[in-house]
């Protein structure tokens, strides 16, 4: 299948919004170099400094003792290895921005740390304010207005016309959150700038995971009809030097050397999936896993609790938003299920909208608000044993305009599957 090509103009500005040090040059290094070939203006902003490194699928399962120092080392470490690498590239220190928000957290800090809540403390640094003084803006505390604040304030100030931005579908949290900010940026009036998200972390994606420099980068299967793909082509000598940016990532070339290689390739993908619109009151997909793929990194124990989201689907029924879901199984021991809808509005600020999460258990449910636990009378469910039914007044999600949706099960804290975040127009 072939896709159209992204169109760089001599008029463009490129923003490239990376979660970590390497995701700049795995995903976009052939558009920076295309980009700086046309004199087009690139700069590149980093959210976290990668300081979580290896360590980050552990965690679910354990507890590990790091010190601190040691953590906030190896963002320092990532950091330098960044500016090596899009020096290769073409870019000076002067076209980076590292915003120093806790790697592996920004997340959680997407779910629950809004408004009136708490700062995140990372538990790896203690942290709960950016602790880098090389940071975009040091000591800003860990909480969405300021990650938020931070993206505005670079797009007012660099002006660009396309931003590139990791995928809404990717596996890994910190390239969700970082799309989800950056789509909430977007939003704020004047904010018309072309959307190119790009995908780093999926199961089972790149197949196969080896360095095969000749073979074209394709779509997940499960991703290719459901986005819309446009690409962009790398000559050798292109290819030669992002392959050669790439390996100034030390620290994660070594410990992913075929991984990395796999997206060593004479393609780049880049693609959107589209908001959907229920304001006609039809029922709508969020989307439907016809392949049930289990993620390579569950450990055997794991995969015997695998529930797949089969189904997931959305509608209005007068003032009420009705979600429902198909599960593989039954929710069993300690399997659960979340469901988030946060609502956005136009005249609102969005750290102020409601942000539900429905928590199911085999025993039951809770609804909150961020941190704040909400009555069960704010909903109705009907549940049997692998479909979910809510009913939710859109006044509970602050009557919005558009509705950010994902779903996910896990196993205690282990994620098994999830849907990618899907923006849904309910009102003009």
């Amino acid at each position: 299948m072939t896709f159209p090509s992204v169109p760089l103009e001599e008029s463009d500005r490129i923003l490239i919004l990376a979660p970590h040090p390497d995701d700049e040059t795995v995903g976009t290094g052939g558009i920076i170099q295309h980009a700086l070939e046309k004199n087009i203006p690139v700069h590149i902003v980093f959210l976290t400094n990668g300081d979580f490194n290896e360590w980050s699928f552990m965690i679910y399962r354990e507890r590990p003792v790091i010190s601190h120092e040691n953590v906030l080392k190896m963002g320092e470490v990532r950091h330098d290895e960044a500016v090596k690498a899009t020096a290769v590239l073409g870019l000076s220190e002067n076209n980076l921005s590292f915003l120093g928000y806790p790697d592996y957290g920004t997340q959680e800090i997407w779910y629950k740390h809004w408004g009136d809540s708490p700062p995140y403390e990372s538990f790896l640094t203690g942290a709960k304010e950016v602790p880098y003084s090389n940071s975009f803006r040091p000591g800003a505390p860990y909480k969405g207005e300021e990650i938020l604040k931070d993206i505005k304030r670079i797009i007012t100030d660099f002006k660009p016309t396309k931003i590139f931005v990791t995928h809404s579908a990717d596996n890994h949290p910190d390239h969700r959150a970082f799309y989800l900010f950056t789509r909430v940026a977007l939003m704020e009036p004047g904010m018309d700038i072309t959307l190119y998200p790009y995908l780093v972390h999926y199961n089972k994606w790149p197949d196969p995971r080896k360095y095969r420099p000749e073979e074209l980068l394709s779509p997940p299967a499960s991703l290719l009809e459901k986005v819309k793909w446009e690409y962009i082509s790398l000559s050798s000598s292109q290819l030669s030097l992002k392959e050669k940016a790439l390996k100034e990532h030390k620290t994660q070339y070594e410990a992913n050397t075929d991984y990395l290689l796999s997206f060593m390739k004479p393609d780049e993908l880049f693609g959107e999936m589209p908001f959907i619109d229920i304001r006609d009151k039809l029922e709508k997909d969020l989307g439907e896993n016809k392949e049930t793929s289990i993620p390579e990194e569950l450990i055997d124990e794991e995969k015997d609790f695998f529930t797949d989201l089969e189904k997931l689907s959305l509608k209005i029924d007068g003032e009420n938003l009705i979600f429902s879901a198909t599960l593989s199984r039954p929710l069993a021991e300690a399997v659960e299920l979340s469901v988030y809808l946060f609502g956005y509005r136009q005249n609102r600020d969005f750290s102020l909208m409601p942000k539900i999460h429905i928590k199911f258990t085999p025993l039951g449910y809770e609804i909150y608000d961020g941190y704040k636990k909400l009555s069960k009378d704010t909903l109705t469910v009907k549940k049997n044993l692998k479909d979910v039914i809510i009913s939710l007044p859109l006044s509970s999600m602050g009557d919005p305009q558009k509705i950010f949706v994902s779903a996910e099960t896990y196993l205690a804290e282990v994620p098994l599957d999830f849907s990618p975040w899907r923006i849904v127009v309910v009102k003009e």
